[in-house]
């Protein structure tokens, strides 16, 4: 019994020094990955001599490669990038918006003055060529009182002014009969129209009036005759008589008279001329 027990401890021992001799002669176990060393990074090469070195926090150049400026991704340099309109500040878009909208305001009034006369030059050809049509003469005169002073007269006809002037002196209101227009005209109908701007002297007992002012606008309807000559008198006025409220007087009437033949046509003074 004893040699038995004896053996099974020679057996454990044995065993036991086996392993451990194995373990030891075992060659170590991988510890965690490790990543390899970072690489030295690039060195630029020195300057040339007489050249500037790069500031720092800029990347360096290499000759012969051309230096690349930070951008937006997918947007080459000097490129705005799609969908994105050049900076612009509120009162720069202001001014640029009037100005166009004066510029287009100024064409078509341009355009519209072309086409009156186009349309007069052919109805005038359409009537004879110049030699027959209808004639017209277009005078204005001024009866206010002294109350009021004319500071501006504007005369249209068809659309083209034949009269435009502004006075602050009286010119206007002492100059009595003012020619107009004189010219042929092609047989119709024709509008005049009317402007007249008043400013209050203050005369008398209405010294209340200084540096009022009142604005007249009016128009006039009539029809030419195929060789017959249309005279039409503008005059400035004050209506109502002595009840009506002195600043509601003015006013504008007109007297039409036709005769016959065309006369003698003196030169007329081109259309949209300011006198």
């Amino acid at each position: 019994m004893r040699l038995a027990r004896n053996t099974f401890a020679a057996i454990v021992a044995a065993s036991w020094f086996v392993v451990a001799h194995a373990e030891a002669q075992a060659p170590p176990a991988p510890g965690p990955a490790t990543s390899p060393p970072p690489a030295p990074a690039a060195t630029a090469p020195a300057p040339a001599p007489g050249q500037p070195a790069p500031a720092a926090g800029q990347p360096a150049t290499v000759p012969g490669q051309t230096p690349q400026v930070p951008g937006q991704p997918g947007v080459a340099p000097g490129q705005t990038a799609p969908g994105q309109a050049p900076a612009m500040d509120g009162p720069t878009y202001s001014i640029r918006l009037r100005d166009l909208e004066q510029r287009i305001d100024d064409l078509k009034e341009q355009i519209r003055r072309s086409h009156t006369r186009l349309s007069l030059l052919s109805d005038t050809i359409l009537a004879g060529g110049g030699g027959g049509g209808s004639r017209a003469i277009i005078k204005f005169n001024n009866d206010i009182s002294t109350a009021w002073r004319v500071s501006k007269l504007l005369i249209v006809l068809d659309g083209t002014v034949q009269y435009s002037k502004t006075d602050q002196q009286g010119v206007i209101a002492d100059a009595g009969e003012i020619p107009v227009f004189t010219g042929t005209i092609p047989p119709g109908a024709h509008t005049v129209q009317v402007l007249v701007n008043l400013t209050g002297t203050g005369f008398g007992v209405f010294s209340y009036l200084k540096g009022y002012k009142y604005e007249i606008r009016s128009d006039y309807s009539f029809t030419s005759l195929e060789g017959k000559t249309t005279n039409i008198q503008v005059v400035s006025f004050e209506k109502g008589g002595a009840t009506a409220r002195f600043e509601e007087r003015p006013a504008v009437r007109y007297s039409e008279k036709v005769t016959q033949g065309l006369g003698d046509l003196p030169a007329a003074a081109a259309p949209g001329a300011a006198r």
